[in-house]
């Protein structure tokens, strides 16, 4: 997760070099592709309670109606314009989208002062100082909060995904609230499984979602094991799950990170519509 170790040589050999991802690099995650039939979106800079204070957030969902809620954990460069991009994007695909500042304890948004230029080094603090427990009682007051909103249709489960360090998130999500979280979505998540008694990977029988796990090739590299350890505790809990390694390094989702691959980023997300398409409905 976010390796400080192997950051630098990661970065010689993922580092892509075409028109797209050196805009993206400059910040221009709007250039993020739209649907076919994306719809027009309404959005705004919310406040939500939690035990331990206030979270700023960020929430946009489509401009009518009610639609079934999505929980977005970013990775360790936090809440920034190219989350905000890609919590719009889903929004417009039909689902009310709330993406959260999970380091609100320390810092309010933005976090990374580089955005995700920033070194990581900087950054791991505000990272170390989560846990198991800020995750479950964080988790439990934003779906909450989901729930307690107009646009948000009760009626249907809710989905969450994270990145990097929010993968761990999400299956603690989806264990904190598992008659509400449907579906489940890691891409290039870290720390899945451990050898810790609070190991992610031991809660999936507690939950009662569908999941999607993208594993950044280099992370398997590293550590092969884990998406068989994965496989396995999915297949005892009977819980339908697609883990698969895509080839792109850690960190290839977010378009302002400098291992971002277009193109796999566009399959992961293909993926993760057509399992909330099957799950959120």
């Amino acid at each position: 997760m976010c390796d400080q170790d192997h950051f630098a040589e990661d970065l010689k050999k993922y580092t892509r070099r075409d028109v797209s991802t050196l805009a993206a690099a400059l910040g221009l995650a709007a250039m993020l592709p739209r649907g076919a039939y994306a719809q027009n979106v309404k959005e705004s800079d919310v406040t939500i309670r939690t035990p331990d204070g206030e979270c700023d957030a960020y929430f946009v969902t489509p401009a009518t109606g009610a639609h079934a809620a999505v929980l977005v954990w970013p990775d360790i460069f936090g809440l920034r314009p190219a989350m905000r991009e890609m919590g719009k994007r889903l929004a417009s695909e039909g689902y009310s989208v709330l993406v959260v500042n999970p380091f609100y304890r320390q810092q309010k948004a933005p976090t990374a002062p580089q955005g995700a230029q920033t070194p990581i080094p900087q950054l791991v603090p505000m990272m170390q100082a989560l846990t198991a427990t800020t995750h479950t009682t964080d988790a439990k007051a934003f779906i909450a909060w989901l729930d307690g909103r107009a646009e948000v249709d009760k009626g249907k489960k809710i989905g969450t995904i994270g990145y990097c360090m929010g993968g761990p998130i999400v299956m603690r999500t989806a264990a904190a609230v598992p008659d509400r979280v449907g579906a489940v979505g890691s891409f290039h998540g870290g720390g899945l499984t451990t050898t810790n008694p609070d190991s992610p990977h031991l809660l999936i029988p507690q939950t009662k979602a569908q999941y999607l796990i993208a594993v950044a090739e280099n992370d398997d590299m590293r550590d092969p094991e884990s998406k068989n350890i994965l496989k396995k505790a999915f297949a005892d809990a009977k819980v339908e799950a697609e883990v698969e390694v895509y080839k792109a390094a850690h960190g290839w989702c977010p378009p302002d990170t400098a291992v971002y691959d277009r193109g796999e980023s566009e399959r992961a997300w293909g993926r993760m519509l057509a399992m909330f398409e099957k799950a959120l409905a």
